[in-house]
């Protein structure tokens, strides 16, 4: 099965008045993606995905990577990875290069499991369970408000409404509010918005007073009066702390039984991680800034963690994700790996999540699953009692709706034999 060209796909941002009037609780997340889609001279195609920077990404695929791929096996994936990454690696690999790599190793498992008529779980060795339990992660989107509910006051009440589905474990990022911003000196909170929605993203925060880290708190006991503890909380970061209010957070969050904390300094220097793990009883989770298993591996091999969050569309695909969760199982640490990226990135997660024997649970947002997941591809994803599920077809499972190709402001851009750029 020969590969005879690849293919990117994007969507320009509408113009925020006109995204807010049409949809004034949701983030333009489309804009965000690229779907990469590999030709074969079978007339199979291979779907894959990646998010942040599209065009970046594309310019990647195509002006780099094509001309190791066209023209050759698809089915020799192991082979590819390792010549794309060996590639990049020679100036630097992290950024778009490994976004890239992801998207299109992705849509290489999806042409094999096509190919040989088997689910990827199947290819991968097969499956240790038939679904995967899943958390909320509380970002507002369609029919679901639920950031602004938990952001003002109605916690509880949101649990609730998460148990009623049989959703057992919900995060939110509580301390977020009192860190500094991307806003600049002259207004080190201001609000910083960044397509159509303010910015989780902000600088490494050295202050944090007391009256603050209780308002924080004050949402977890919220969330157990109204759920009896029945409801499992994790807490995210977004690396917006340095050590000694990361410790203070911590310590903090003790007495609530969080499930975890997760990623609240930044990934790049894992001493400060050990410090912090060795300060606190809290669970701590790393992360999806992390790329590849020689970035997970100093978190595994050291005391630094105790869940294990890679990001399949961000890290590199099934091919290297399967190594770090292996790596993961060698310490007996648990896996639940990343979303709130995009449809396939999270039916290629659940794949894999099926697959492991170390998966723990699923991150998802219901807002997009029940929203714009089903804009874009031909099947939906099942979460019933909690639990995701796939439906058994080969490859993926799902395709790129062909209506979505005629949707105002996409772009694409296709690679063949005779393109192929040769420097």
């Amino acid at each position: 099965m020969k590969i005879t060209s690849i293919e990117t796909i994007w969507f320009d941002a509408l113009p925020a008045d006109v995204w807010n009037r049409l949809s004034p609780n949701s983030r333009q997340a489309l804009p965000n993606n690229l779907w990469v889609r590999i030709h074969t001279d079978e007339g199979l195609i291979g779907l894959g995905e990646t998010y942040y920077l599209p065009r970046a990404v594309s310019a990647v695929i195509h002006d780099l990577f094509s001309g190791l791929l066209i023209g050759r096996d698809a089915c020799e994936i192991e082979n590819h990875w390792n010549n794309l990454f060996s590639l990049v690696n020679f100036c630097g690999f992290a950024g778009a290069e490994m976004r890239a790599i992801s998207a299109m190793d992705i849509a290489l498992w999806d042409l094999l499991g096509q190919y040989l008529s088997q689910p990827i779980y199947n290819l991968l060795g097969g499956r240790n369970r038939e679904r995967i339990p899943v958390y909320n992660t509380c970002v507002s989107s369609g029919r679901y408000d639920d950031y602004t509910a938990w952001m003002n006051g109605h916690a509880g009440e949101l649990a609730q409404d998460l148990l009623k589905q049989g959703i057992k474990a919900m995060k939110i990022w509580p301390f977020d509010q009192f860190g500094t911003t991307l806003a600049g000196p002259a207004s080190p909170r201001g609000k910083v918005n960044i397509w159509g929605q303010e910015t989780a993203a902000g600088t490494l925060g050295h202050s944090l007073g007391l009256q603050e880290l209780r308002a924080a708190v004050t949402i977890l006991e919220d969330i157990h009066r109204a759920t009896n503890g029945e409801m499992s909380v994790a807490i995210e970061g977004h690396a917006r702390w340095d050590l000694f209010q990361a410790t203070r957070i911590a310590r903090c969050l003790e007495a609530y039984e969080v499930l975890w904390l997760e990623e609240i300094m930044p990934p790049d220097n894992v001493e400060a991680f050990i410090r912090l793990k060795s300060s606190t009883r809290v669970p701590i989770c790393q992360s999806e800034r992390a790329f590849t298993r020689f970035h997970f591996r100093e978190f595994i091999e050291n005391p630094a963690a105790d869940v294990i969050m890679p990001d399949l569309s961000w890290g590199g695909g099934f091919t290297e994700t399967r190594k770090i969760c292996s790596l993961a199982d060698t310490y007996y640490l648990p896996i639940t790996l990343h979303d709130t990226i995009g449809p396939v990135a999270l039916w290629a997660a659940t794949h894999m999540m099926l697959h492991i024997p170390n998966a723990m649970i699923q991150e998802v947002v219901r807002g997009y699953v029940d929203g714009w997941y089903n804009e874009v591809l031909t099947e939906p994803l099942s979460i019933e009692d909690g639990h995701l599920h796939l439906n058994g077809k080969s490859g993926l499972g799902a395709s790129l709706r062909p209506e979505l190709l005629s949707r105002p402001g996409l772009q694409s851009q296709i690679t063949t034999a005779k393109q192929v750029r040769t420097w």
